[in-house]
């Protein structure tokens, strides 16, 4: 699998993550696209959460060598990815060779969401190096995590807190939520005058001090305030419908009996994406994951500060200090048109773009070489892909790296081939 640069393109065997909240069996993405990579068994009641392809160290990618490699090729089948580029490190172009080192900048996954995910956020470079330093067994790098989630199927998520007009309104209807946080905090929210010159700051003050208050409020406390609301909107749902958050509310009350993170979902933007429509995360912004299958990308840390509906280690300290308090619905990206085959979505990080690349049979896309490397994912049929003196099938589940300055020729040649692509921001080429 040669490029036009001499190097060659490499087939990569990913690695899966059966973290619980994982969708179970075949009902999984990732465990479809386990199969059809490595050949190996889906187990029907085994969740499937996360297939990773790069560098991380906690899901390194493996070489896997072409049929008809010289002998001494072969006997190399287990090199990691991360391993070769470090052997290899001009398949990366010098200008991210020079920002990132001989390392992948991001990483490039597809979830299969069956049950909440924790409601988390990923520290910034600072606080990321502190807390590696501080506790290397929970932070275990010491990279920033800002990421993008493109969805494949209707995808769910709580994403930034809401407005602060919204968030009156909640203190005003859930009234467990006053019980936890003290009338005094909710007062303080309910006093801000939205037509005074410094709302903003006052807004973030109050929202900083309820939702710590109540992300710390005791086990005891919190258990008899969901216990009440469950009550409450039980009862109430035989004379009115619920509304949308007051479902979800319920929904996460039966995964996660008795936790903080059901109450808090109230405070957070509900965010349903269509297929195609994405969602990017900066640093230090809370969200959680509900449902649905999505490509994700981030750059290379698996830094993440939890605070509620997990089963994992806490820590609510330095989630609630953390935060960066910003009110409003979060950005959605629909994407810019390349092509009529690829859209290509831009969040506003440097070390990643992700596009997506619907072809239908016969034709033919170009990718053009450019400066940095990039990840192919074969989502959903089969093709040709050509570089300059190389032609190789790719098909369903498979996973191609692709070194920089290679042009690439993909052709689709069942009734669908549908691709996924990562690599370096373009923005950060062009120096915008």
């Amino acid at each position: 699998m040669a490029g036009v640069n001499g190097e060659k393109l490499k087939r990569l065997r990913a690695w899966v993550q059966n973290y619980e909240w994982g969708r179970s069996g075949a009902e999984a993405e990732v465990a479809r696209l386990l199969a059809l990579n490595t050949g190996a068994e889906i187990e029907p009641n085994k969740p499937y959460a996360e297939f990773w392809m790069g560098t991380h160290e906690s899901g390194p990618n493996v070489l896997v060598e072409e049929e008809g490699e010289e002998e001494e090729e072969k006997e190399q089948q287990d090199v990691g990815l991360k391993e070769w580029i470090e052997k290899n490190p001009k398949v990366l172009g010098h200008k991210v060779l020079e920002k990132w080192g001989s390392d992948l900048p991001f990483l490039f996954k597809v979830l299969s969401v069956g049950k909440a995910l924790s409601i988390q956020a990923h520290p910034d470079k600072e606080l990321a190096k502190e807390l590696h330093k501080m506790k290397p067994n929970l932070y275990k790098d010491a990279n920033h995590k800002p990421e993008m989630a493109l969805a494949i199927t209707e995808f769910r998520a709580l994403c930034g807190f809401i407005t602060l007009q919204e968030l009156k309104e909640v203190l005003e209807d859930v009234p467990e939520i006053v019980e936890l946080v003290g009338t005094a905090s909710a007062k303080q929210v309910m006093e801000i005058d939205e037509r005074c010159g410094d709302t903003a700051d006052k807004a973030k003050t109050a929202l900083r001090s309820v939702f710590t208050q109540l992300m710390s409020a005791s086990k005891e406390m919190t258990t008899k305030a969901i216990s009440k609301l469950k009550s409450r909107l039980l009862l109430q749902s035989q004379l009115r419908s619920l509304t949308e958050k007051e479902e979800l509310v319920l929904q996460l009350e039966k995964q996660y009996p008795g936790d903080i993170g059901v109450l808090s979902a109230f405070f957070f933007n509900y965010v349903k994406l269509k297929p195609g429509e994405a969602l990017y995360l900066a640093a230090n912004e809370p969200h959680a994951y509900l449902s649905g299958d999505c490509v994700e990308c981030m750059a290379t840390s698996d830094n993440v500060v939890r605070a509620g509906v997990t089963p994992k280690h806490r820590d609510i300290q330095t989630l609630c200090s953390m935060l960066t308090y910003n009110q409003g619905y979060p950005e959605i990206l629909s994407g810019l048109a390349l092509s009529p085959y690829i859209t290509r979505y831009l969040p506003p990080f440097d070390e990643f773009e992700v596009d997506r690349c619907i072809l239908p049979k016969g034709s033919s896309v170009v990718f053009p070489a450019i400066p940095g490397p990039s990840i192919f994912l074969a989502f959903v049929g089969e093709g040709k892909m050509k570089t300059g003196c190389w032609e190789g099938i790719v098909t369903e589940g498979d996973v191609v790296f692709e070194p920089a300055n290679t042009e690439l020729v993909i052709t689709a040649t069942t009734s669908e081939l549908q691709l996924y692509r990562a690599g370096i921001n373009s923005r950060f080429f062009h120096g915008q």
